[in-house]
């Protein structure tokens, strides 16, 4: 496995060109109406005059602006001409002013996020609602527990109506992590997501902060190793004869590690997904395994990918001779001649 050597640069990425003069992009960590601190650090740009909006966005493409935000937005306006700089604040500006502000979050919300993790579910699995919810150990069982709605099933009044999934509106950087749910499973996204997706090929507005040059800057959790890994091997065609890169019947697997974010990674939302902040309908026992200390809240699965991976005699391979030769299937082997 060849080692990574270096992680990609973020400008080459996160290609700043792809909104010319458009606000689009700012919208994730600056809030619909740029009323949010951005990553809980920048000011709150609809506030700003036109003039200090353009003197820092030019302050940013030449260096001479910026705090700890300051090398993840050289690179979204390095190719910003003047004239963009000067559209991008009437705009923002604009928006602010047509607008209505969105409400005031929950204090809690807003403030800056804690070290470490929460369960978000901790209230709502109490022992008491797990008591309530499990129907397996009462005697008698009535009607209104049945299903999820828990109210009376000849009636629709009001209570019936289920409570209205909502999402948090904290700014990227803060928001609460999440506890995970299970060792190595993919963290839950606690910040809001808006003007964030959908992810495509010409804006994925998380790598902007989650590359690893610009992860420590603002705070934010840095892409793992597994991300710059490529696990799709590349078989072969000619136009006549296909032939495979990797030999099953041993167990081969390709695993390539890359200096570049890989392709099967880049669409986050498929794996990662923001949590709605309303309660649980039924309460679980579910409890996930972590084989880390840390496994709620990290992750140690590049270190352990390729455990029991080796080809047969190799290493710490677990597949033996009679694997190979199936002579443990209920249909039999083949020998040599077949």
């Amino acid at each position: 496995m060849t080692k990574i050597v270096k992680l990609i640069a973020l400008a080459a990425l996160f290609a700043p060109t792809l909104y010319g003069a458009s606000t689009v992009g700012c919208k994730g960590c600056h809030g619909a109406n740029f009323e949010k601190k951005a990553m809980g650090k920048s000011k709150e740009v609809n506030k700003m005059s036109k003039a200090d909006i353009v003197a820092a966005l030019k302050g940013y493409k030449d260096g001479s602006y910026g705090g700890a935000m300051k090398g993840m937005m050289k690179a979204q306006v390095a190719s910003l001409s003047d004239a963009d700089i000067e559209a991008m604040a009437d705009e923002i500006l604009g928006t602010s002013v047509k607008k209505a502000p969105e409400a005031k979050t929950d204090a809690k919300e807003e403030a800056p996020a804690t070290k470490g993790v929460v369960d978000i579910n901790k209230a709502d699995n109490s022992a008491e609602n797990q008591s309530k919810d499990d129907l397996g150990n009462k005697k008698e069982i009535k009607e209104v527990v049945f299903g999820l709605r828990k109210t009376d099933l000849y009636s629709e009044e009001a209570e019936t109506v289920g409570e209205q999934a909502t999402y948090s509106k904290a700014a990227p950087g803060t928001s609460q992590r999440i506890e995970r749910a299970f060792q190595d499973a993919p963290p839950m996204i606690p910040h809001s997501v808006e003007g964030m997706l959908p992810i495509k090929t010409g804006n994925n507005q998380c790598i902007g902060c989650h590359m690893p040059e610009a992860a420590k800057g603002v705070g934010a959790i840095p892409l793992p190793k597994s991300h710059f890994t490529n696990f799709r091997p590349k078989h072969n065609f000619d136009g006549k004869m296909f032939t495979k890169a990797i030999d099953n019947q041993k167990n081969a697997v390709s695993i390539k590690t890359s200096d570049k974010l890989s392709n099967s990674r880049f669409n986050c939302s498929q794996c990662h997904a923001p949590q709605s902040t309303a309660k649980l309908v039924v309460s679980s026992t579910f409890e996930g395994g972590f084989s880390d200390k840390d496994g709620k809240s990290s992750s140690s699965w590049f270190e352990h990918m390729n455990d029991d991976l080796a080809t047969l005699g190799e290493g710490n391979s677990s597949v033996t001779a009679a694997d190979k030769a199936n002579a443990n299937s209920a249909a039999g082997s083949l020998d040599e001649k077949h």
